[in-house]
């Protein structure tokens, strides 16, 4: 599985912001990639203030922008996240398309990023967004992969739902910010990975030192053993990283983590 990590910049403009990861992923299907992945909210800038103005009901533009590109390249998008309206609420919403461009999954942020670090970040969703209620996994021909958003990558018993119904792959489009990214960005990437024996993937939206709220870049791939395949810097990159899934069932069975585990003591399940 080849899989393009699309760090792109966020500007003031939808339109432009819904060309220019459709030009990122034209860019990524010329170079091999089976699967395109876009960032946290790159529609929009990752502001209370812009979640309702920039949202879109189901079918709208970055919706039907992305899942017409994915059947026309041939390759799955996972459409990093966009504010979706429904009724009088709205969502952190990452919409996944399959090869001939049908809707394969759609996650809903299940957690909220409410945050105040003192002398640091400050940042409260629920002022504005309503979370999600669903694990949220879907098929390829290269397994099960799964999906969450920023924030939930900290909770280690919705990563291992997820890797519990067979989830090779984690894919996450996320902004963590300038005190939480150089302080857990990686770590929490590579713990994931580390304890659910499978791929992570990170994907960010470039640094912009002017936004009120500045994301840390560093887009990223980790292995199943917690070795970091590929990271960007701060700014708008393309990275490749290729997915082997016959090393995920090497390390599966060297360190037998996943089928060791005590469910007589101790169990992680689904509600």
């Amino acid at each position: 599985m080849r899989v393009a990590l699309i760090q792109m910049p966020v500007t003031p403009d939808k339109q432009e912001n819904i060309s220019g990861a459709c030009r990122a992923i034209l860019t990524a299907a010329c170079n091999g990639a089976d699967v395109a992945v876009l960032g946290k909210m790159f529609c929009c800038h990752y502001e209370n203030s812009c979640f309702r103005a920039y949202g879109e009901e189901a079918g709208g533009p970055a919706q039907q922008a992305l899942s017409a590109l994915a059947g026309e390249l041939g390759l799955y998008i996972v459409g990093g996240s966009i504010p979706e309206l429904e009724g009088d609420k709205v969502y952190n919403t990452s919409y996944v398309y399959g090869r001939k461009g049908e809707l394969l999954a759609k996650h809903r942020k299940v957690h909220l990023f409410d945050i105040n670090v003192a002398g640091g970040q400050r940042f409260m969703e629920s002022d504005t967004l309503s979370p999600g209620n669903a694990i949220t996994t879907f098929e390829t021909e290269f397994g099960t992969c799964g999906l969450c958003i920023c924030f939930d990558l900290r909770f280690e018993e919705l990563a291992r739902c997820m890797c519990l119904r067979g989830a090779k792959v984690l894919f996450v489009p996320a902004a963590f910010n300038m005190t939480t990214g150089p302080a857990h960005w990686e770590l929490l990437f590579r713990q994931r990975a580390v304890d659910n024996q499978c791929f992570t993937v990170g994907v960010s939206p470039a640094r912009d030192e002017t936004a009120s709220y500045v994301a840390y870049g560093n887009s990223l791939a980790v292995d199943p053993w917690g070795t970091v395949l590929c990271r960007a810097g701060a700014e708008e990159a393309i990275l490749y990283a290729d997915l082997d899934m016959g090393r995920l069932e090497v390390v599966r069975a060297q360190l037998p983590i996943l089928s060791a585990r005590r469910t007589d003591l101790y169990e992680v399940r689904e509600k």
